[in-house]
């Protein structure tokens, strides 16, 4: 379980100041190399789109490391906003181990 107050970074966080900036890529160049039109790219950037199986695997290729790297910064980040949403914990704490529900 997560325990930490601070937001984990996001995919778009670190696909910009990790992988972009360091190799000089613009998000054109980034969505050439993906086959994938420059709005799909941009949205990832600024966090309007999720990480698909899809586009990890994309990435994975592109980038040479795995999908589950840019699956796990997706999940992270999905995983801490659902335990710091007041209605989602709210969800989740009503929820009962089966041992205690029998």
């Amino acid at each position: 379980m997560l325990t930490t107050k601070r937001k984990p970074a996001t995919v778009g966080e670190i696909l910009v100041e990790e992988f972009m900036k360091p190799l000089g890529l613009t998000q054109s160049t980034l969505a050439e190399a993906m086959s994938v039109p420059r709005k799909h790219v941009n949205e990832l950037c600024n966090d309007r789109r999720a990480v698909t199986a899809a586009t990890a695997l994309i990435l994975a290729r592109v980038f040479g490391n795995s999908p589950e790297f840019w699956l796990n910064v997706q999940r992270r980040g999905e995983l801490w906003t659902a335990l710091h949403n007041p209605r989602q914990r709210e969800r989740i704490e009503r929820a009962r181990p089966l041992g205690a529900a029998a």
